[in-house]
């Protein structure tokens, strides 16, 4: 979330907390007692006005608490003997590939605050900030005192306006507050008291939002049959869970200044049997496994795509048309759309111009189209490694097709044991005219048979008989 849309959320917040506790007392209250003090009137405002102050100061601590980063130098302690979090595939330490360090149990990275937290529950928009270990025990006292401060504000509005108001004497103002009061409190009350339940359940299970949904997929596991129940490993207790973020003292559980214990980079877990690691893999879920694809290419294993365009062709002209070629053709300028051993595959030209810039030159025979007695049609572009936009990647020049054929052939003739060599040895003359021309006649048909059918005789010993 940008920093302005975050405070733009504390700004409306803390401005509805503002209406809510304020217009009733300075609309609605203070005319009904005839604008003056009393010992009625500060009885019902005091105790009021003390739970909106405590609502206050756990916001304000809620908003600049850090919930608490993962330490530069921090690891996990291998050899420890309470082990140490793992990964559900592979069973190696947690690792945050984002923040390139090792991840505590329960830590999680939030996107919006780019950092690994500690304890992660969610990150809030209406605090402009991560719930985390440090502050999770604020943000209950907050939600706390928010439903404290509303049940106060709608009894009071209630008892007073329905039982000691006189309708007859009021004006148009008070009646106008009294409405938005109401609209604006009782929504409030039920949408925050149900999500306080919800945490007040996560703190008596020593549970986080996350390891919520976590438990819910577990859930589904052990109901569809494909693992054994398993106990939550950090339940240690209703009482122990509280302790463990309000601390160990009950009469203090709702003061601001008491925080949790530890450092939020180890917890302790739950006695038991058999505790296996959190949370549990599904047993259908195999780990991925990347194998490098055979064939270099990335289009269709063909060769490269031809309607990728070049990032750096150089003047808006030579991108148009370029664009024009690709549109008409297919094709790109200087850009082959076939491997340089396919048939169809067309040779280009080194050509330099006066500056020494050398250019790709592409020669294209149209005998359909040609009026001109077949003249050559020439395409040049700067010869600099290209940027394709896609995964193709770097783009380098091709190599001729002939000198890719002498090439395969020269190595694949140096290797050893592929081809038998041999050397002819030389015929004996003779003075037989008659015999020699015989000889050369037969040299003469041996010539035009074809290399393999001369090899293959001279291997069965036809040409030695």
């Amino acid at each position: 979330m940008g920093r302005l849309l975050g405070r733009l959320f504390v700004a409306f917040t803390t401005s509805l907390i503002c209406f809510i506790s304020y217009t009733p007392q300075i609309f609605i209250i203070w005319p009904l007692y005839g604008r003056e003090l009393s010992i009625e009137l500060l009885a019902l405002l005091v105790p009021f006005n003390i739970l909106v102050g405590i609502l206050f100061y756990n916001y304000y601590l809620c908003i600049t608490t850090d919930p608490g980063g993962v330490p530069h130098d921090w690891a996990p302690e291998l050899n420890d003997a309470e082990g140490y979090e793992v990964k559900k595939l592979t069973g190696s330490p947690r690792f945050c590939t984002m923040c390139r360090r090792y991840k505590p149990p329960r830590a999680h990275h939030c996107k919006i605050c780019r950092r690994c937290v500690l304890r992660m529950d969610h990150h809030c928009p209406w605090v402009n900030n991560c719930v985390g270990f440090y502050n999770y025990g604020h943000f209950i006292r907050f939600l706390f005192f928010i439903d404290l401060a509303c049940t106060y504000h709608v009894t009071m509005l209630t008892r007073l306006t329905f039982w000691g108001y006189h309708w007859d004497s009021s004006n148009t103002l008070e009646l106008l507050f009294v409405v938005l009061n109401y609209i604006t409190c009782v929504p409030v009350l039920l949408i925050v008291g149900g999500f306080s339940l919800y945490h007040f359940y996560c703190i008596l299970g020593n549970t986080t939002t996350i390891e919520g949904w976590e438990k819910d997929k577990v859930a589904t596991l052990i109901r569809r049959g494909k693992i054994r129940r398993i106990k939550f490993p950090y339940n240690l207790g209703a009482r122990r869970n509280i302790e463990s973020m309000l601390g160990t003292n009950p009469l203090l559980w709702c003061c601001p200044n008491v925080g949790p214990f530890g450092t939020g980079l180890k917890y302790q877990l739950s006695e038991g049997d058999g505790i296996d690691a959190w949370p549990p893999r599904d047993p259908a879920e195999q780990p991925y496994e990347w194998t490098q694809p055979a064939s270099p290419w990335t289009y269709g294993n063909d060769g490269p795509n031809p309607d990728l365009v070049p990032s750096n062709t150089g003047s808006q002209q030579q991108q148009q048309q370029l664009r024009e070629r690709i549109r008409t053709t297919g094709r790109g300028v200087g850009v082959s759309a076939v491997p340089p051993y396919h048939p169809d595959y067309e040779p280009t030209e080194e050509c330099e111009d006066g500056d020494g810039v050398y250019y790709h030159h592409h020669r294209h025979h149209d005998s359909d189209d040609d009026d001109g007695g077949g003249e050559h049609f020439a395409e040049y572009e700067r010869e600099t490694p290209r940027v394709r936009r896609g995964s193709e990647g770097y783009e380098v020049r091709s190599i001729d097709r002939e000198q890719l054929l002498a090439e395969f052939i020269a190595s694949r003739s140096q290797e050893e044991g592929h081809y038998r060599r041999y050397a002819p040895e030389p015929s004996s003359g003779s003075s037989d005219d008659g015999r020699g021309g015989g000889e050369a006649l037969v040299q003469e048909d041996e010539e035009e048979e074809p290399l393999a059918v001369r090899l293959a005789k001279w291997r069965s010993g036809e040409a030695i008989a």
